[in-house]
């Protein structure tokens, strides 16, 4: 985890620690140790402070390249600037968490006021018409928004289903043009807004 208040790393720490499945192997005070401990590290999960001295959170999202880590990004912010979020998940973050934010937030990929600010700020920059309210999804459409929804990349989308990649990347396009999305963020995002993925 990589956050500059040691304080809120101390109460991290031992909320996480009671966990059997999660060890910490690693904290950084600032974007530029971060940086270097993911290389030597290469943890399944960063929890990443996005207002951080040296290196702030977004700068290391736009050094790191994360498609030759394992490690996937959950930010951890007390701002609630939607601007740094919609950033933050298109640089890759898979989710972003409020600091003040319950603590029982569960499998939620953001929290609901941070999911309704990120959809309100794509809706804003979309070029397209409003979105239908009951899209018309077949069940293999449903089965890959789920994948895309759990970070799942195309190539493992297409094994886990045993189709082609191209195949899935077809059935995206199909999956953007009937929900008005423009790319696999905003159909996560509309994914998680519109309860079009399983919540167990």
């Amino acid at each position: 985890m990589a956050d500059d208040h040691a304080i809120f790393r101390e109460g991290l720490r031992k909320l996480l620690d009671g966990d059997d499945e999660i060890t910490i192997v690693g904290e950084a005070s600032n974007g530029n140790d971060c940086i270097k401990m993911l290389a030597k590290l290469k943890p399944d999960i960063l929890l990443l402070d996005l207002r951080m001295p040296d290196k702030d959170g977004l700068a290391v999202l736009e050094e790191v390249n994360f498609d030759q880590l394992p490690t996937r990004v959950v930010v951890l912010t007390a701002a609630e600037d939607d601007r740094d979020v919609v950033r933050a998940m298109r640089l890759g973050a898979r989710g972003v968490v409020l600091k003040q934010s319950a603590t029982d937030l569960g499998e939620i990929w953001l929290d609901n006021h941070m999911t309704a600010e990120v959809m309100k700020a794509f809706s804003k920059s979309s070029d397209g018409g409003p979105r239908r309210e009951k899209p018309l999804l077949s069940d293999r459409e449903k089965e890959i928004v789920q994948l895309v929804a759990q970070g799942y990349r195309n190539k493992e989308i297409g094994e886990k289903l045993f189709i082609s990649e191209q195949t899935v990347k077809n059935h995206l396009h199909n999956i953007f043009d009937k929900l008005g999305v423009s790319d696999r963020l905003e159909l996560a995002l509309y994914a998680i807004h519109h309860r079009l993925i399983d919540q167990a």
